[in-house]
């Protein structure tokens, strides 16, 4: 038996690690340039390799906008992670600061995200984190999906269903506020210890490891390895004397590569070209120009994340068409708008760097974060 031990590495080993230096280095320069480019007279500031933040003051028919940007390049630093964060780690009710959550997460960079109904804090629109649906969607508004090598959007579904060997039964949504009596919702631990209040000729059923526990026409307790199906009583009671009970929650489209998905309205590009479908996701209701908080993602999958303060003489907001435009200018070939208003509030390493009304900002359901891996 002949052992070769190697004083130095061998060549070949030397010169391939000199050459992923050598190309790391070139898209680092590359980069630089291209944000030295895109956003031209603006503060730079580097919060670590391959995240970058941006404070400029824009002038929209000569009328002030403070814009705060952070543009994220995974390719350079594969230590970036990002995720939406929760309020609260054991319930989807619940409201923090961003800097509350943030610092609990040790985040690097934080903004606020998809809408949230104020008075609980639970998220109004379709949100998961590692893997698991946390709430599933409100009119197919649209969302964005972060895998480990890239992103997508698109306008989002649920397709669920709860079934046995002789039932089959349409789930509507999961872990959302009731829009329809007709509805039939899943409601798991996430949402808190009891089931909402059952709609008019509704039933609650609770299933764990596939069995009925308990059913009811008031609420009851979620299971902690279960669901509670509410909807219907004419729908639901099918099931009840069911064994090897199913439920099933899949999103459409079915991104199977996305762990983490976020979501807002309205889209603001799509395929590289403006396209604002404010009517559609039924959200004419935040048109005018306000603060705003937007993300979206490059031809290079690299994530923008920006902000606009308004309301104030210093700072006007931005009406939703010049959000998007702002944010093609930026090089998003897919971009969304987020919650905004009073909500808009973005955090870079340790302190809130926009001016939201309220000091610090106002109480938040849930953030989106960007963090390293090892902190």
């Amino acid at each position: 038996l002949i052992k070769t031990a190697y004083l130095n590495p061998p060549q070949n080993i030397v010169t391939t690690q000199i050459d992923k230096a050598a190309l790391l280095e070139k898209q680092k320069k590359e980069w630089d340039e291209s944000v030295r480019q895109r956003y031209r007279n603006s503060r730079i500031l580097t919060a670590t390799q391959g995240v970058k933040h941006m404070q400029m003051v824009k002038y929209i028919n000569s009328r002030p906008v403070k814009i705060n940007v952070v543009e994220v390049n995974r390719q350079l630093n594969s230590n970036i992670k990002m995720m939406p964060e929760m309020a609260s780690s054991f319930s989807l009710k619940g409201k923090k600061t961003i800097r509350t959550i943030a610092q609990k997460n040790n985040s690097l960079i934080a903004i606020n995200c998809t809408y949230f109904k104020p008075q609980s804090g639970v998220p109004l629109g379709m949100l998961m984190k590692d893997g698991e649906i946390l709430t599933g969607p409100i009119y197919n508004r649209v969302a964005m999906g972060i895998s480990e090598d890239g992103f997508k959007m698109s306008r989002m579904e649920i397709d669920g269903k709860v079934y046995s060997k002789n039932v089959s039964i349409k789930l509507d949504n999961i872990n959302q506020p009731r829009m329809l009596a007709t509805y039939v919702i899943a409601y798991t631990h996430q949402w808190g210890k009891m089931a909402p209040v059952v709609p008019k000729y509704g039933i609650q059923i609770a299933i764990e490891n596939g069995k009925v526990t308990n059913y009811s026409t008031q609420p009851i307790e979620i299971p902690e390895n279960g669901y509670v199906i509410s909807g219907p009583a004419k729908i639901l009671e099918e099931i009840i004397n069911e064994k090897n009970i199913k439920v099933e929650i899949k999103t459409i489209p079915d991104w199977e590569d996305v762990n983490q998905i976020v979501s807002g309205g309205p889209y603001l590009v799509k395929g590289g070209e403006i396209y604002v479908d404010m009517t559609a996701q039924k959200l004419s209701a935040i048109g005018g120009r306000n603060p705003r908080t937007a993300i979206g993602y490059t031809k290079d999958n690299n994530l923008i994340m920006l902000t606009a303060d308004g309301r104030e003489g210093s700072s006007v907001g931005l009406t939703l068409m010049e959000l998007a435009h702002l944010m093609r200018e930026f090089g998003c070939v897919y971009a969304m708008n987020l919650d905004g208003g009073g909500s808009t509030v973005m955090y870079v390493q340790g302190e809130v760097v926009n001016k939201p009304a309220v000091n610090g900002g106002i109480p938040l359901s849930h953030t989106l974060m960007v963090s390293l891996k090892n902190s």
